[in-house]
């Protein structure tokens, strides 16, 4: 996805491109675990039927599954605005910077809304999520970019660091300005009476996507000084993380307790908010993927090629994987017997019957499928951006 990471279409051979391969890496890793993720939700009932992290009716591994998905989307959107900047340094252009990611984040918006709303809420529905926040974050960046990269860090610290200071404004009780707080700040339905919902309320990720932006000069330090800074902001990230939920003393709005035994107790201790991501969740997810970075930028051989690969076309990859992964689904629970209108029941009622679904392992089966099946789609696209760098609309793509 040339638009949301800030990526220039550049070409998909490791050795010849002048791009960082470690960042195509990590954003292709963060592809293929997210596909996990979504072909959990569409062939494992269980899905329909309780949260994943809820602690009363999960089970260790089917958290564990959960829980790795949670790096996907603030590595993206902070990738995005390294991205940016990475991009705004190449074109030294103020102006074609700030067209550059407002044309971005509004198509990501339209994206969003019009392509991938209907896997998930159906024909006429519009659920706002992955795309609609980093789209946010590009179209705030669009503005930002026009101050120092160092007024762009501190507001995005400032966003990511403070924003549960809001946990306790609620929509409900502020009257006029409801509609404006749930695109913002609470998860909830589209304003204005609009069918559907607000999934990644905007604002703690316009401060993920700015603080990208804001630590971009460090991807343009020498790889080891780079990867220093990477491990030892990962470390202290995961410190803070442990001593702040240790105490419950601030950055997320539900607090762990003791649980029936220890491994219950370390699920409730994991278990933070991600909509909208606390403080504790961007903690415990960035400071993650900063001590991998350095890890795939010693990566080679396939497995290097192959995330690479996705990581230069993770919009095609995005988009294709939720429709092969929901037709898969759909043309399995008509194997079964089931029609459309079961399922739609099945999903309303939130009791599916014990034959529905695949399960989880079912689920990661067609996870591996559907990588596989990506892979070379994925390849031959990165060969026609390299190729075809002349053709501007790939971009968008």
């Amino acid at each position: 996805m040339r638009g949301a990471p800030g990526a220039d279409g550049s070409g998909a051979d490791i050795q010849v491109d002048p791009r960082l391969p470690e960042i195509d890496r990590l954003r292709g890793l963060v592809m293929v675990v997210m596909a996990l993720d979504h072909m959990r939700d569409f062939f494992d009932a269980d899905a329909i039927r309780f949260s994943a992290t809820d602690l009363g009716r999960t089970y260790p591994f089917l958290f564990l599954t959960r829980f790795v998905t949670h790096f996907c989307a603030p590595t993206f959107a902070l990738l995005a605005g390294v991205g940016a900047y990475l991009y705004g340094a190449r074109r030294q252009s103020p102006t074609a910077l700030s067209l550059f990611l407002a044309t971005r984040g509004l198509w990501l918006i339209l994206l969003d809304a019009v392509v991938v709303s209907p896997v998930w809420g159906g024909p006429g529905r519009i659920e706002l999520g992955t795309l609609w926040a980093i789209g946010c974050g590009l179209l705030a960046l669009s503005l930002l970019s026009r101050l120092p990269q160092r007024v762009v860090f501190a507001v995005g610290a400032a966003i990511v660091l403070g924003h549960n200071l809001l946990d306790e404004v609620r929509a409900a009780d502020l009257g006029a300005l409801a509609p404006l707080w749930r695109l913002l700040h609470e998860k909830g339905p589209l304003p204005f009476g609009l069918p559907g919902d607000v999934y990644y309320p905007a604002l703690p990720w316009i401060g993920v996507v700015a603080f990208g932006y804001g630590i971009g000069p460090l991807f343009q330090a020498q790889p080891a000084e780079r990867d220093r800074i990477l491990r030892l902001a990962g470390a202290g990230a995961l410190a803070l993380f442990v001593l702040l939920r240790a105490g419950d003393f601030y950055g997320d709005p539900h607090p762990w307790s003791a649980q029936r035994d220890g491994v219950f107790t370390l699920m409730s201790f994991l278990n933070v908010t991600k909509y909208p991501p606390s403080l504790l969740y961007l903690l415990v997810t960035l400071g993650g993927a900063a001590l991998v970075l350095p890890a795939l930028a010693k990566l080679g051989g396939s497995a290097g090629r192959a995330l690479a690969i996705f990581g230069r076309t993770p919009l095609l990859f995005y988009v294709l994987h939720l429709y092969l992964g929901v037709s898969g689904a759909v043309a399995l629970a008509y194997a079964k017997g089931y029609t459309l209108a079961d399922i739609s029941s099945f999903v309303a009622s939130g009791a599916p019957p014990e034959t529905f679904g695949a399960g989880l392992a079912g689920a990661y089966a067609a996870w591996v499928v559907v990588v596989l099946a990506l892979y070379p789609v994925c390849r031959w696209f990165a060969g026609v951006k390299r190729r075809r760098a002349d053709l501007w609309w790939l971009s968008y793509l």
